[in-house]
């Protein structure tokens, strides 16, 4: 397989049609979804010429955690419903592909597990902030223990976003033997014993206080995922938050939100280089990765191709796939005069 679009077929293959349709579909009409991925379409690369250089450097650092390409694997929920390896799969293929791995809170596989795979990858967490406070903090205290070296909150979500799909297909709920690992709740039962039952994710509305009790609860940076308006970078580095990403949810919150790369250049501009910037939505091609970093994202970040991959192949359709596109960008970075990825510039991109 070539392409990424070779590894979603073979996956559709394979997947149970609903599971197929819970990782491909997006909200409501789909429109966000689909201009996630057009919208780069749009964008032509402009080369320049006469740089000299033969050989490129692709490894980046974000927040202390280094990586050997600007492509992190970001973060998708219920990886074992595409393997049953899961997400031990794909973090062993991360680590092997010297990459980031984001993992979900809603992952079916617990993060110490995950860890334990996979020692020398580096690992981040997304985490839904649940009403909970306490039982947040105990997640967070679990997923430091483990050696996560940052957190990602979601911030998209203060209701479940409307997925037609889901609803056709009557998919709300893992299939029997899977649990989202990181809700187990685990207790003393009324004999003395231990007993456990996986809570469900709360979405709920969050404010900064959330994000500055976070902040007080953990020495780790807190990056902020979700966001789409200017303001609201301008309002994360004011509260101290150490990174963004810009994201849509893959089109699967609110639909006919603008495209991630179509508002990266206004966010980029209002953060101004205070604090590192990653985009993820719609990323497919080395091409794509060079205008999102052109445009001012640090690094992307990549969901369903890599879920692709893991249905098509587990973890040795992942490395596939993460090193299908890092080939593919360390092509286009040369054609495009770039030997390292801040070699990259806004005016190398025409609309």
């Amino acid at each position: 397989m070539r392409t990424i679009a070779e590894f979603e077929a073979a996956a559709r293959e394979r997947l149970d049609p609903a599971h197929y349709d819970y990782f491909a579909g997006g909200a409501q009409d789909e429109i966000t979804l689909r201009e996630n991925e057009t919208a780069y379409q749009r964008l032509r690369l402009l080369p320049r010429v006469l740089r000299g250089s033969d050989k490129r450097d692709l490894a980046v650092t974000l927040l202390g955690t280094p990586s050997s390409m600007p492509i992190l694997v970001a973060p998708t929920a219920f990886h074992r419903l595409a393997h049953p390896d899961g997400e031990l799969a794909t973090a062993r293929a991360a680590a092997r592909a010297g990459t980031i791995m984001i993992v979900s809170m809603a992952a079916t596989t617990a993060i110490e597990d995950i860890a334990a795979a996979a020692p020398d990858l580096g690992l981040w967490f997304q985490l839904y902030l649940q009403p909970d406070l306490e039982f947040t903090e105990a997640i967070v205290r679990r997923a430091e223990a483990a050696g996560v070296k940052a957190f990602v909150v979601t911030v998209d979500s203060p209701v479940l976003g409307r997925r037609d799909r889901d609803d056709r297909n009557a998919f709300h709920d893992l299939p029997p033997g899977l649990a989202v690992e990181n809700l187990r709740d685990i207790g003393e039962n009324r004999s003395g014993g231990t007993a456990s039952h996986v809570r469900d994710i709360v979405m709920s509305a969050l404010n900064w206080d959330h994000i500055a009790w976070l902040r007080s609860k953990t020495k780790l940076p807190v990056l902020i995922k979700g966001v789409l308006h200017a303001e609201d970078a301008r309002l994360a580095v004011h509260h101290g938050v150490a990174g963004i990403v810009v994201s849509n949810h893959g089109g699967r919150q609110l639909d006919t939100v603008p495209a991630t790369i179509d508002v990266l250049p206004e966010i980029a501009a209002a953060v101004g280089g205070a604090v590192p910037v990653l985009l993820d939505g719609g990323i497919r091609r080395g091409t794509d990765v060079v205008k999102a970093l052109a445009l001012g994202a640090d690094a992307v970040g990549v969901g369903r191709p890599v879920v692709w991959g893991l249905a098509a192949g587990g973890r040795e359709g992942v490395t596939q796939v993460l090193e299908l596109l890092r080939a593919d960008f360390d092509q286009a970075l040369a054609l495009c005069g770039g030997r390292h990825p801040a070699d990259l510039t806004p005016d190398q991109v025409r609309r």
